[in-house]
């Protein structure tokens, strides 16, 4: 079986944020988060890294990645283009708006030839997810075969989700977006949520849908998702297969800004009955740069984990061993 790889997303550009904060430094040595999570994936077992971007970003990403992490990991690079739909579709006139999270992963899909993971290219995720993740993949493979697929094609797909406890996944600046998990007793995704305003609020955690006029507390322990997905090749061919029936859609119904997302094409496989994915509980405090106000904080945490001897003080040196 081939190794595991790695999909970075790293197209999007943060609209709270305010920038391309995918590649804006957080420490003294000019590594951007993306570096410690190529270090901690590298650590853990993984080879190749293929980083999804926009084209016109490339020089920028190789100039902070190539020299670096690119002398330890085969770097490849794969462009989302919001051009890249099915023949008989057209982006309509005035959208500009990338097609979501799905059609980034699909943008990989000449250069992924085994099972893989997804990750978010601005969120630090910790050794810990790494090190599950790659075990996971690394002798994982579809089974069984689906009553609708007589030809056994398919089968039922067997992914994963690293799931991270609230507490350790907000931000003292704002509130965030997160995908709330059903986990089930054998330790399954039974259903995610998203609650787009969760937040710290009176000394609890506690999430919002109507402006603040009531609030709903998310006890800490809840599982989120964090992006941190894991695939067999299944999943490409799937979400490629859907692709045209999302674009009929979303052109008659929300041409601007309907978005075509990973998380929701596996939610649809699992109530299909045609895929699991097995929660990866990890314990690691998540970190991302969600607001301008965020990073400050974040460049201390990090440091602090180099403090703590869990990093290197420059995570790419030439005599490091990673």
């Amino acid at each position: 079986m081939n190794r595991p790889i790695l999909v970075i997303m790293a197209a999007g550009m943060g609209s709270r944020y305010g920038g391309l904060k995918q590649i804006e430094p957080v420490s003294g040595k000019d590594e951007i988060i993306l570096d410690f999570s190529l270090f901690d994936a590298r650590r853990a077992g993984f080879e190749k890294a293929v980083i999804i971007i926009k084209e016109e970003n490339e020089a920028d990403f190789r100039r902070l990645i190539d020299h670096k992490a690119g002398r330890f990991l085969d770097i490849e690079y794969a462009y989302q283009d919001i051009n890249d739909i099915p023949e008989g579709f057209e982006v309509p006139e005035g959208r500009s708006k990338p097609w979501g999270t799905g059609h980034a992963v699909l943008a990989a899909r000449h250069k992924v030839n085994g099972n893989f993971c997804v990750i978010n290219s601005d969120d630090y995720y910790g050794p810990e997810a790494f090190r599950l993740m790659y075990d996971f993949l690394a002798d994982n493979k579809d089974c069984g075969e689906h009553p609708d697929d007589p030809n056994g094609s398919c089968g039922v797909y067997n992914y994963a989700m690293v799931g991270y406890e609230v507490q350790n996944t907000l931000t003292e600046n704002g509130h965030v977006s997160r995908g709330v998990c059903d986990v089930t007793e054998d330790g399954f995704l039974g259903d995610i949520v998203e609650r787009t305003k969760i937040m710290h609020h009176e000394g609890a955690i506690a999430y919002t849908e109507d402006d603040g006029e009531t609030w709903t507390e998310v006890p800490e322990g809840t599982i989120v998702s964090m992006n941190f997905w894991g695939f067999t090749p299944s999943i490409l061919r799937t979400m490629e297969e859907g692709l045209p029936a999302f674009l009929e859609d979303a052109l008659a119904n929300n041409p601007m800004k309907s978005e075509y997302l990973l998380p929701k094409c596996v939610d649809e496989l699992i109530k299909a009955g045609r895929a699991r994915a097995q929660v990866l509980r990890s314990h690691d405090r998540w970190y991302g740069v969600t607001y301008k106000e965020d990073k400050e904080s974040v460049v201390a945490a990090l440091q602090a984990l180099k403090d703590s001897g869990l990093y290197p003080e420059e995570l790419w040196a030439d005599n490091q061993e990673v």
